[in-house]
C-alpha cells in the first residue's frame, strides 16, 4: 500500500468536508472576489514546490521525470496567482481571464504532478517534502474545485 496515496485521499476528504460544511452553502450568496483572493493567496504560496529541486528538502534519489515538472509547475502557477491577485482586487478588466488560466494551469499541474509520483514511485524519496502531496495539495484541489465554481457561476449569471 501507498501510504503518501492514503494520506492524499484522507487529506482530500477532510478539506472536501470542511469544503462541504462551512463555504460551499454560502457561495451562491459570496462576491467572488471574496472567495477568489483567498484561493489565489494560498496557491501564491505555491513556490514552495521548488522544494523538489532543493537538495536536503527531499531524500537522494527523488526521480527527476517528477521533480522537475512538479517545481516548474507549481512556481508558475504562483506567479499566475500572483498576477491575478491585483486585477481580481481592483476587478479589472481580464481579472476572470486570469484566473481562468491560473486556475487551468494550476489543476493540470496538480494533475500531472500526482500522476508522476505514481508513474515514478516518487514517494520514498519526499523525505521532509513529503508533507507538500500529503496535506498542502489536497488542500490546493479542493480550492481550484472551488475556483471552477465561482468561474462558471460568473459566466452563468444573468447579466
Amino acid at each position: 500500500m501507498n501510504l503518501l496515496t492514503v494520506n492524499l485521499a484522507m487529506s482530500t476528504l477532510v478539506f472536501w468536508i470542511a469544503a462541504q460544511l462551512y463555504l460551499l452553502p454560502r457561495l451562491a450568496a459570496c462576491e467572488p472576489k471574496a472567495v477568489l483572493l483567498p484561493i489565489l493567496l494560498l496557491h501564491a504560496t505555491r513556490h514552495f514546490g521548488l522544494m523538489f529541486l532543493a537538495p536536503g528538502a527531499h531524500f537522494a534519489g527523488l526521480p527527476t521525470e517528477f521533480a522537475w515538472p512538479a517545481a516548474l509547475g507549481d512556481f508558475l502557477t504562483a506567479v499566475l496567482a500572483l498576477i491575478a491577485i491585483p486585477t481580481v482586487a481592483t476587478q479589472a478588466r481580464g481579472a476572470n481571464a486570469l484566473v481562468w488560466l491560473f486556475n487551468i494551469v494550476g489543476s493540470v499541474d496538480l494533475i500531472a504532478a500526482v500522476a508522476l509520483a505514481t508513474a515514478y514511485d516518487a514517494a520514498p524519496f519526499m523525505g521532509p517534502a513529503y508533507w507538500i502531496p500529503a496535506l498542502w495539495v489536497p488542500a490546493l484541489l479542493v480550492t481550484h474545485y472551488i475556483a471552477f465554481l465561482v468561474l462558471v457561476r460568473q459566466r452563468t449569471a444573468p447579466a
